[in-house]
């Protein structure tokens, strides 16, 4: 059995809100609200929803590049909120991320060079011949010419270029790797490549991922398990084949009616969700999900739902949902 890496439990992030002159609080938009889960190592944790659910503010909490409102998040068995700055900058050797936009993350003034031994020179690691021969094999490693160094980030392609952003969070040979909607942005072609590549890594270098995307066809080839998040909370969570096979929670369904099906005779009746998505500043009491439910009863209105085991290792938060 494979030991958990990561271990997440109640990670809140409220942003606050501040209105008038005098910058008096005027309450807190909810991003992350709540959310518990573990990931054993090796494994690949996908995590989907729709835009501004808070995907990608949770993973951003887990590596304190923004400091979470409260919760625990251990890493190895150690509580990282509890490590000063230099003391996470140290660990943060362990836990890397690949960003959405390829471009945007890089340096445009950086060659591909200085922007993969940049990580080195941070953490005082090899010398200069040292560090030139680990940037050649990477890029290597992630299909990209060794002479590629001496470039510039324009002068790639977004595929190309998200494969710098890879090796980037290899640089440093983590254990994690949080990958942030990381084929979003490029062509359906180029995605296959990037996630082929994705999974070798993985193979070859014992990496633990956390993959959020929205496109659940991405993440049912890529994850063991899959946890659903709706307005900064957890719908569901359970394996890739049985949340596929056998979605419990109404939002899951609804998501999963709009994955289209490589079959033209094929037909699927879609779930339509009514209403737009409330806002995280002023939640819906009760189940958050209930106003747009299309099975929704009077205590989802009254009562927030438990998170609860419906099924050996299949959670749901959702009162409908049969034991």
């Amino acid at each position: 059995m494979s030991e958990v890496l990561l271990e997440v439990n109640h990670l809140n992030k409220y942003f606050p809100l501040q209105r008038g002159i005098f910058r008096r609080s005027a309450g807190a938009v909810r991003a992350v609200d709540g959310i518990s889960f573990e990931v054993q190592t090796g494994e690949t944790l996908g995590v989907v929803g729709e835009s501004g659910c808070g995907k990608s503010t949770m993973g951003r909490s887990i590596l304190r590049l923004i400091e979470p409102t409260s919760g625990t998040i251990k890493f190895a068995g150690q509580d990282i909120l509890a490590l000063t700055d230099s003391q996470m900058r140290a660990m943060r050797r362990e836990m890397q991320i690949v960003f959405q936009d390829p471009y945007a993350s890089l340096n445009p003034r950086y060659t591909i060079f200085q922007t993969l031994s940049e990580p080195m020179e941070i953490h005082h690691l090899y010398h200069a011949a040292v560090r030139r021969k680990h940037v050649e094999s990477i890029l290597d490693r992630v299909g990209l010419a060794p002479s590629y160094a001496s470039r510039f980030p324009h002068e790639f392609s977004g595929g190309q270029r998200q494969r710098i952003g890879i090796a980037r969070a290899l640089m440093l040979n983590p254990k994690l790797i949080i990958l942030d909607e990381p084929v979003a942005a490029l062509d359906v072609s180029v995605q296959s490549q990037v996630m082929n590549l994705l999974e070798d890594l993985q193979q070859e270098f014992n990496l633990t991922y956390i993959f959020i995307a929205h496109d659940l066809s991405v993440v049912k080839h890529i994850s063991n398990r899959v946890l659903v998040m709706y307005l900064g909370r957890m719908a569901e969570l359970a394996s890739s084949d049985d949340l596929f096979a056998d979605a419990l929670h109404p939002y899951t369904r609804a998501l999963l009616s709009a994955v289209p099906i490589p079959n033209p005779r094929a037909k699927r009746e879609r779930i339509i969700l009514r209403g737009d998505l409330p806002s995280p500043a002023n939640p819906p009491p009760g189940c958050v999900f209930h106003t747009r439910c299309p099975i929704a009863q009077d205590i989802c209105q009254q009562k927030a739902p438990e998170w609860r085991e419906v099924k050996p290792n299949h959670y749901a938060a959702c009162h409908l949902v049969a034991l």
